[in-house]
């Protein structure tokens, strides 16, 4: 015979892979992008396997059109992780694949070449003296910083990671003939010889200790610290003991606004080894850090949750940061929690992984009661700092300014007047979330989802924020034709208004996703922050995730009530790791921190609970809740959800899909509903959940794995959209 059959997977939603021909003669290798013949045209796909056999006569298959890679992208160990990925998540194995992969490696048949796009200084760059650009400070900078990088050359994404916002200064340099273009050849980088770190206390030696002790072997450490610990600097040294083993490591953040801030730390410590991924990075520079991480040019990979699928040889150490965030989770298409994978990935590569955050997850201190996690904790604030003094502040009954009360107000003016900083914390976006005729009552609501639209005044919209509808604000009722429109309630966007006419001699900075749209805008803003002098810090929570703010003594939560008595079980853990999250930003320098929280509910047992005795009483608290309610951590969940131009198709589908697991008798699995979801209308389309919930994950995944295809062959299954999320971390 003179071809031999590949088996490939392509991005598509199907549960299955694909045989093709290959001529026998052909050099093809599992982990290979080859572009093959599907359906009506052609596509790219990956192989997974080589010389198998057919399940239908050869005679019926089709051949590949051409292998695009002349060796594989993927290793065998990296494509069993994902084939484990796909299975545990029940998602098609072809999607889950090309995760793996850069976007212009799944669209585009040319890989780039390694070698990066950079800039270099020329002779006339080289011989300026930065005295002489006094007028130019941006242009100064980069040539000191140019000139310290070796051979005077960095690649541009490097530049635009660690001299945000520098293209137009580069441009000019280059018009002025002081740097030049050139293609870098590929490099090994190298960290840093003697990198210096800082002396740790008793708490951060101990933690260090046990898990370079780890090293050469799996073993998964929380590493619970109070914010302002020094984890950052127990990541930095654990890095370098890991380079120094000649091992790679993989470091998750949660957000994109870390990244800049914690990658120039690396990067200052590490050298040139330290790479940085996540969605501000265009589609070439992606792929060039991947496949620099790939191909072992560049050891340490700091990244969102994506990153999880890059490949890593020699995977020595994994760090997940803010290990309790919600942005782990992907809740869209692919369902996945990166943090999660980071446990396989380390248990695959037989290597220690550290879970950080000042407020841990319920999963993760159940993992150390269970004794599957070990716990190091640090207890202190590192360099002396106090921890801040945290006070509710009733505010049932009292007449509010903009949700300001008066005593908050005070404080924030006394705090202003000692030259400190403020910051008031609002996680609520735009101007107000409704507008409302008070002639004819008439409010805001998106005609697409059971939601209201917010109040964009700077900008003119109505705006939801769930399916991203908008609209012009309108100048009279749109129901009674009334001049009486008025917002309410209040947004980050008039809490500025507010305070900068109260405190008008005061730099005010706000920081929500709004006013950090354009590229760079977030570090220029946290920039102002580091100038002398008093200034009003405004924000979501893009504010309490790991930013430090060494000058900030005084922070006012406006809010605080919205998780008490949510539908969603979660609601009480996430409001208090988000208030322990904000009140860290206070008092991390050498003034000591004042947090005050606003709240109609100063006697609710959690919120005292979290105020006096602090989140490591409040956690064991709420694992007591979840324990007599068995739910989880204390039983596993997985949710189906269905929607549909028509709520009974929707619900109709998800009552099958009961029956059937009704009828397997599967012992030990309970099915919860069907239901119509939380928000039952998103986005014009109506949406039903079913929930199954198990104490043991073994039974949950053997009735999973019979859905998808119970489910595709539904009578009515093109009638709707259905998506399995497993480990769910909310219910709407």
């Amino acid at each position: 015979m003179n071809e031999r059959l590949v088996r490939v997977s392509v991005a598509v939603p199907l549960y299955a892979q694909f045989d093709y021909l290959v001529p026998q003669a052909q050099k093809i290798a599992a982990g290979s992008r080859v572009r093959v013949p599907f359906g009506v045209g052609h596509v790219i796909g990956v192989v997974t396997a080589i010389d198998v056999t057919a399940d239908c006569p050869t005679d019926k298959l089709k051949r590949i059109d051409a292998v695009l890679d002349s060796a594989p992208l993927l290793s065998a160990d990296h494509l069993a992780f994902m084939r484990w990925v796909a299975s545990y998540y029940h998602h098609p194995p072809g999607e889950v694949l090309f995760a793996a992969l850069p976007l212009r490696l799944r669209k585009s048949e040319n890989a780039l070449k390694v070698g990066e796009a950079a800039w270099q200084l020329t002779e006339a760059g080289l011989a300026q003296a930065p005295e002489s650009l006094r007028r130019a400070p941006r242009q100064a900078e980069i040539l000191v910083w140019m000139a310290e990088q070796a051979d005077a050359a960095a690649p541009k994404s490097l530049l635009k990671t660690a001299l945000p916002n520098s293209d137009s200064v580069l441009r000019a340099l280059h018009a002025k003939s002081w740097l030049r273009e050139i293609d870098l050849p590929p490099r090994a980088d190298k960290a840093l010889s003697r990198p210096r770190g800082l002396a740790l206390n008793p708490a951060q030696r101990r933690a260090l200790d046990a898990v370079d002790a780890d090293f050469g072997s799996f073993q998964v450490s929380l590493l619970d610290g109070v914010t302002g610990s020094g984890k950052t600097e127990v990541y930095l040294q654990l890095t370098v003991s890991a380079l120094a083993k000649d091992r790679s490591v993989l470091i998750l953040v949660p957000e994109i606004s870390l990244t800049p801030q914690l990658f120039q730390r690396f990067r200052a410590r590490l050298g040139d080894t330290v790479r940085v991924q996540h969605s501000g990075l265009s589609d070439n520079e992606r792929e060039q850090v991947w496949q620099r991480i790939r191909l072992g040019l560049s050891r340490v990979l700091l990244g969102t949750r994506s990153a999880i699928f890059n490949p890593v040889p020699d995977l020595g150490l994994v760090i997940v940061d803010e290990e309790h965030d919600p942005s782990f989770k992907q809740t869209e298409g692919f369902r996945y929690s990166a943090r999660d994978l980071a446990i396989v990935r380390a248990k695959r590569a037989a290597c220690p992984v550290v879970l950080g955050s000042a407020t841990p997850s319920l999963e993760s201190l159940r993992n150390v009661d269970a004794g599957r996690y070990r716990h190091l904790r640090l207890d202190e604030r590192a360099g002396g700092a106090l921890s801040p003094a945290v006070d509710l502040l009733n505010i049932r009954g009292q007449p509010l300014s903009c949700g300001l009360s008066e005593p908050l107000l005070k404080k924030i003016g006394s705090t202003l007047a000692n030259g400190e900083q403020v910051m008031v914390f609002l996680n609520r976006r735009g101007y107000a979330p409704v507008l409302s005729c008070f002639s004819c009552g008439w409010v805001s609501d998106c005609p697409s989802c059971d939601a209201r639209q917010t109040l964009h005044r700077a900008s003119g919209v109505l705006w939801c924020h769930h399916c991203g509808a908008q609209r012009r604000v309108p100048s009279r009722c749109l129901d009674c034709g009334a001049d009486d429109l008025h917002p309410l309630g209040q947004g980050t966007e008039q809490l500025e208004d507010f305070l900068a006419e109260r405190f008008a001699d005061v730099p005010l900075i706000r920081i929500d996703r709004d006013a950090t749209a354009r590229k760079g805008s977030l570090q220029r803003q946290l920039e102002r922050l580091n100038e002398p002098g008093p200034a009003l810090l405004v924000g979501t929570q893009m504010l309490a995730k790991g930013h430090h703010f060494p000058r900030v003594t005084l922070v006012g939560v406006v809010d605080a009530d919205g998780g008490l008595f949510s539908a969603d079980f979660r609601a009480t853990e996430r409001m208090a790791q988000l208030l322990v999250q904000v009140a860290g930003r206070a008092g991390r320098g050498d003034r000591p921190g004042h947090v005050l929280i606003q709240t109609r509910y100063p006697d609710h047992p959690l919120l005292l609970t979290l105020v006096r005795e602090g989140y490591r009483a409040f956690a064991q608290q709420a694992l007591r809740e979840r324990a007599a309610a068995s739910m989880p951590p204390y039983s596993h969940q997985a949710l189906l959800r269905a929607d549909a131009r028509h709520m009974e198709d929707a619900e109709r589908f998800l009552d099958q899909v009961a029956a059937w697991a009704s009828e397997g008798a599967r012992q030990g699995v309970e099915i919860w509903g069907p239901v119509p979801a939380p928000m039952a209308r998103r986005a014009g389309r109506h949406r039903a959940h079913l929930l199954f919930q198990s104490p043991r994950r073994d039974r949950l995944h053997a009735l999973l794995d019979g859905l998808p295809a119970y489910a595709a062959g539904l009578s009515n299954v093109r009638r709707i959209r259905w998506a399995l999320d497993v480990d769910p971390i909310d219910l709407y």
